[in-house]
Protein backbone atom coordinates (compact mmCIF):
# COMPACT_ATOMS: atom_id res chain seq x y z
CA UNK A 1 0.00 0.00 0.00
CA UNK A 2 1.59 3.49 -0.38
CA UNK A 3 0.80 6.04 1.52
CA UNK A 4 1.61 9.43 1.77
CA UNK A 5 1.09 12.64 3.79
CA UNK A 6 -0.85 15.90 2.30
CA UNK A 7 0.82 19.23 3.32
CA UNK A 8 0.21 20.10 7.05
CA UNK A 9 -1.57 22.70 8.00
CA UNK A 10 -1.55 25.27 11.30
CA UNK A 11 -5.71 24.16 11.77
CA UNK A 12 -4.52 20.46 11.24
CA UNK A 13 -3.48 17.58 8.63
CA UNK A 14 -5.21 14.49 8.08
CA UNK A 15 -2.98 11.61 6.65
CA UNK A 16 -4.63 10.23 3.38
CA UNK A 17 -4.15 6.97 2.19
CA UNK A 18 -3.92 5.68 -1.56
CA UNK A 19 -3.98 1.82 -2.48
CA UNK A 20 -2.11 0.88 -5.59
CA UNK A 21 -3.80 -1.58 -7.82
CA UNK A 22 -2.69 -3.70 -11.48
CA UNK A 23 -4.68 -5.30 -13.78
CA UNK A 24 -4.21 -7.23 -17.06
CA UNK A 25 -6.41 -6.54 -20.33
CA UNK A 26 -5.37 -9.96 -21.55
CA UNK A 27 -6.18 -9.89 -25.30
CA UNK A 28 -5.79 -13.38 -27.48
CA UNK A 29 -5.14 -12.90 -31.31
CA UNK A 30 -8.68 -13.24 -32.24
CA UNK A 31 -9.73 -9.74 -29.63
CA UNK A 32 -11.40 -11.34 -27.27
CA UNK A 33 -10.65 -10.38 -24.10
CA UNK A 34 -10.06 -12.26 -20.61
CA UNK A 35 -12.19 -11.17 -17.80
CA UNK A 36 -13.39 -12.91 -14.50
CA UNK A 37 -16.52 -12.98 -12.34
CA UNK A 38 -15.03 -11.24 -8.81
CA UNK A 39 -16.43 -14.03 -6.16
CA UNK A 40 -16.78 -10.87 -3.47
CA UNK A 41 -19.85 -8.85 -5.73
CA UNK A 42 -20.20 -10.82 -8.74
CA UNK A 43 -18.83 -8.21 -11.20
CA UNK A 44 -16.96 -9.12 -14.60
CA UNK A 45 -13.62 -7.11 -14.62
CA UNK A 46 -10.80 -7.50 -15.83
CA UNK A 47 -8.60 -9.48 -13.40
CA UNK A 48 -5.86 -7.74 -11.13
CA UNK A 49 -5.47 -6.91 -7.79
CA UNK A 50 -2.98 -4.94 -5.08
CA UNK A 51 0.37 -4.34 -6.06
CA UNK A 52 2.77 -5.68 -3.50
CA UNK A 53 5.47 -3.07 -1.73
CA UNK A 54 8.40 -5.08 -3.15
CA UNK A 55 6.60 -5.43 -7.62
CA UNK A 56 7.12 -4.35 -10.19
CA UNK A 57 3.88 -2.64 -11.42
CA UNK A 58 3.99 -5.32 -14.57
CA UNK A 59 5.16 -8.01 -12.74
CA UNK A 60 1.98 -7.36 -10.44
CA UNK A 61 -0.23 -7.41 -13.47
CA UNK A 62 0.91 -11.02 -14.72
CA UNK A 63 0.71 -12.17 -10.86
CA UNK A 64 -2.71 -11.28 -10.39
CA UNK A 65 -3.66 -12.48 -13.66
CA UNK A 66 -2.07 -16.03 -12.96
CA UNK A 67 -3.63 -15.93 -9.59
CA UNK A 68 -7.11 -15.43 -10.67
CA UNK A 69 -7.13 -16.93 -13.92
CA UNK A 70 -4.74 -19.57 -14.27
CA UNK A 71 -3.56 -17.70 -17.60
CA UNK A 72 0.15 -16.86 -17.73
CA UNK A 73 1.07 -13.23 -19.88
CA UNK A 74 3.45 -10.74 -20.88
CA UNK A 75 2.78 -7.45 -19.89
CA UNK A 76 2.96 -5.01 -23.15
CA UNK A 77 2.12 -1.65 -22.14
CA UNK A 78 0.78 0.44 -19.52
CA UNK A 79 -2.86 1.44 -21.03
CA UNK A 80 -4.41 4.04 -18.42
CA UNK A 81 -4.07 4.84 -14.67
CA UNK A 82 -7.25 5.12 -13.37
CA UNK A 83 -8.39 5.77 -9.95
CA UNK A 84 -11.35 5.28 -7.79
CA UNK A 85 -12.48 8.25 -5.82
CA UNK A 86 -14.86 6.51 -3.59
CA UNK A 87 -12.10 4.32 -2.34
CA UNK A 88 -8.82 5.84 -3.03
CA UNK A 89 -7.41 2.79 -5.42
CA UNK A 90 -4.91 3.96 -8.29
CA UNK A 91 -5.00 1.49 -10.58
CA UNK A 92 -2.80 0.83 -13.00
CA UNK A 93 -4.12 -1.41 -16.06
CA UNK A 94 -1.74 -3.01 -18.97
CA UNK A 95 -2.06 -4.69 -21.83
CA UNK A 96 -1.41 -8.38 -22.08
CA UNK A 97 -0.91 -11.27 -24.33
CA UNK A 98 -1.33 -14.92 -23.25
CA UNK A 99 1.27 -17.55 -23.23
CA UNK A 100 0.46 -20.12 -21.44
CA UNK A 101 -1.56 -21.04 -18.68
CA UNK A 102 -5.24 -23.22 -18.45
CA UNK A 103 -8.10 -21.28 -17.59
CA UNK A 104 -9.31 -21.97 -14.10
CA UNK A 105 -11.35 -20.17 -11.39
CA UNK A 106 -9.76 -19.08 -7.77
CA UNK A 107 -11.14 -17.61 -4.61
CA UNK A 108 -11.22 -14.23 -5.96
CA UNK A 109 -13.12 -15.08 -9.34
CA UNK A 110 -16.04 -17.21 -10.01
CA UNK A 111 -16.26 -17.65 -13.88
CA UNK A 112 -13.40 -16.79 -16.39
CA UNK A 113 -14.60 -15.69 -19.45
CA UNK A 114 -13.19 -14.18 -23.03
CA UNK A 115 -15.49 -11.25 -23.71
CA UNK A 116 -15.53 -9.55 -27.21
CA UNK A 117 -16.32 -5.69 -27.45
CA UNK A 118 -19.53 -5.81 -27.23
CA UNK A 119 -20.03 -8.36 -23.91
CA UNK A 120 -17.46 -5.88 -22.24
CA UNK A 121 -19.82 -2.55 -23.36
CA UNK A 122 -22.92 -5.25 -21.92
CA UNK A 123 -21.45 -7.01 -18.92
CA UNK A 124 -19.21 -5.02 -17.57
CA UNK A 125 -19.81 -1.63 -15.09
CA UNK A 126 -18.79 1.55 -16.92
CA UNK A 127 -15.21 2.24 -14.64
CA UNK A 128 -14.28 -1.38 -15.07
CA UNK A 129 -15.57 -1.79 -19.05
CA UNK A 130 -13.76 1.98 -19.69
CA UNK A 131 -10.12 0.10 -18.83
CA UNK A 132 -10.89 -2.60 -20.87
CA UNK A 133 -11.47 -0.07 -23.97
CA UNK A 134 -8.75 2.30 -23.47
CA UNK A 135 -6.57 -0.52 -23.23
CA UNK A 136 -7.82 -1.79 -26.90
CA UNK A 137 -8.57 1.64 -28.52
CA UNK A 138 -5.73 3.60 -26.77
CA UNK A 139 -1.74 4.25 -28.03
CA UNK A 140 -1.37 6.52 -25.33
CA UNK A 141 -2.81 6.21 -21.43
CA UNK A 142 -5.53 8.12 -20.26
CA UNK A 143 -5.63 8.87 -16.46
CA UNK A 144 -9.10 8.70 -15.31
CA UNK A 145 -11.18 9.10 -12.06
CA UNK A 146 -14.70 7.43 -11.24
CA UNK A 147 -16.85 6.62 -8.41
CA UNK A 148 -16.64 3.26 -8.47
CA UNK A 149 -19.42 2.61 -11.11
CA UNK A 150 -19.45 5.78 -13.27
CA UNK A 151 -16.15 7.27 -14.63
CA UNK A 152 -16.08 11.09 -14.10
CA UNK A 153 -15.62 13.46 -16.81
CA UNK A 154 -17.53 11.28 -19.48
CA UNK A 155 -15.55 8.65 -21.57
CA UNK A 156 -13.45 10.98 -23.97
CA UNK A 157 -9.93 10.67 -23.35
CA UNK A 158 -8.09 13.33 -21.84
Amino acid sequence: MLIYMSNATQEGASMSQHSVSVAGVVVREDGRVLVIRRADNGAWEAPGGVLELDERPEDGARREVLEETGIKVDAVRLTGVYKNMARGVVALVFLCRPVGGQERTSDESTAVRWFDRGEVEAHMVEAYAVRVLDALDSQTPPVRAHDGRRVLGGLASP
